[in-house]
């Protein structure tokens, strides 16, 4: 697809826009309730990467909480009875909002650049309410982008099907003439499959396609 074709941009937020920090995260968590229960709890070993030995129960936990079927307060108290006795709600806050690492002010220039070169620009983010809130305040998303879907809004996720085709109705949007940036690959592939995006994994690689330059 070349350049010339393309008239809408969909972006992931966490690992394309702001940076994440897993390892920093996952360190926290195991000081606050154990290596084990890091893996089991939350589904995630040092590097960040997902695990089998997730329980049912706890599975559903970060599930619900991503899809904003359960309030922030019910997911920290439950995340605080896995965790060593003495642990608070604000300590195991802190260690969740720790993934959050820089957003560097050239990425929100770069996609701020598209649009105001006719681009249309949408944001599909994975999300929680603890991180989304904070992010979006402090950097006021709704400038740089035409529309916006979080997961906890709207009650479905990415790979799904769903999300996808949400996106593309309520969006607007001309798949064959859409580019599709997030880090992971299920979910570029789920993009590709579902809308029929062009997808790369990086706002580096986007600026090979789309120079603004």
């Amino acid at each position: 697809m070349k350049e010339h074709t393309l008239t809408t941009v969909v972006f992931d937020l966490g690992g394309v826009i702001i940076n994440l920090n897993v390892p920093r995260c996952v360190e926290n968590f195991k000081r606050l309730m154990g290596e084990e229960n890091v893996r089991t709890v939350l589904g995630i070993d040092d590097e960040g990467e997902g695990v089998a030995a997730v329980s049912a129960a706890t599975k559903q936990l970060m599930h619900d909480y991503e899809y904003g079927n359960i309030s922030t307060e019910d997911f920290l108290a439950t995340l605080v009875s896995y965790c060593h006795q003495g642990t608070t709600v604000q300590d195991v806050q802190s260690a969740w909002m720790s993934m959050l690492d820089e957003l560097p002010q050239e990425r929100l220039e770069y996609i701020a650049a598209l649009r105001k070169a006719g681009y249309k620009t949408c944001l599909l983010s994975n999300s929680n309410q603890m991180h989304w809130d904070p992010i979006y305040q402090q950097y006021h998303l709704e400038r740089y982008f035409d529309r916006i879907f979080a997961s906890h809004h709207l009650h479905i996720a990415k790979p799904n099907k769903e999300i996808f085709e949400y996106v593309v109705r309520e969006a607007g949007i001309d798949s064959s003439h859409t580019i599709y940036v997030d880090d992971l690959e299920k979910n570029r592939a789920a993009g590709q499959k579902f809308a029929g995006w062009q997808t790369v994994e990086s706002i580096e690689e986007l600026k090979k396609i789309i120079s603004l330059d």
